[in-house]
């Protein structure tokens, strides 16, 4: 079984967001990390190089073995700003995507371009929810 790249890691989560080159990147990954931070009640935690992760769940892959990822996470990527919620969240929770505003999606991730673009409430009710049904469900399976 290979390793797998992203992991947990002592690197400070500051540095890595006081070094994004994007003034509005870097400010809108602050108030995301308070965000996080508030709703999961952990301090966030590098994972690999440029994710940062708030507490964590078990993934269970099809051979049997688990590991732990984040339970929810951002990364400020060039394009937009990603956030990590649970499989399938998308249909989950299309109730507050509709009035969320500006988003794309994908399998476990929703990509925001600028924090002014989206329902900052909105956003919390997502992160709150996503955080609760991973709480207190079991392993998530991998795709």
């Amino acid at each position: 079984m290979a390793e797998p790249k992203t992991k947990r890691n002592t690197a400070s989560v500051e540095a890595f967001l006081n070094g994004l080159k994007d003034e509005r990147k870097r400010a809108d990954s602050f108030v995301l990390l308070k965000l996080m931070e508030e709703v999961t009640g952990k301090k966030a935690e590098m994972w690999g190089g440029s994710i940062v992760g708030f507490d964590t769940h078990p993934v269970l892959y099809a051979d049997g073995h688990e590991e732990d990822w984040p339970l929810m996470a951002f990364a400020p990527r060039a394009q937009s700003i990603t956030i990590y919620l649970e499989e399938g969240f998308a249909n989950k929770y299309a109730d507050l995507l509709a009035d969320l505003g500006k988003f794309t999606t994908s399998k476990v991730c929703l990509y925001i371009k600028r924090l002014e673009q989206v329902d900052r409430k909105v956003l919390k009710q997502l992160l709150q929810k996503s955080v609760h049904d991973l709480r207190r469900g079991g392993p998530t399976p991998t795709r």
